[in-house]
């Protein structure tokens, strides 16, 4: 048996996921690092950008 709160965690995270990894740092105006290791935008970029703490 699945715990539904855990799911629907599991479904937001990935949703969330897909939505940064769509967004480059200069799509927001943000600076480009030389090396990222992945696309997309950093949950900390993220937040800093919504104006909410990452934690």
């Amino acid at each position: 048996m699945t715990d539904p709160a855990a799911a629907l965690r599991r479904e937001l995270g990935g949703f969330l996921r897909a939505h940064r990894d769509r967004l480059a740092p200069a799509d927001v105006g943000l600076p480009t690092a030389p090396r990222r290791r992945a696309a997309g935008l950093r949950r900390e970029e993220v937040a800093a950008l919504s104006g909410v703490s990452v934690a």
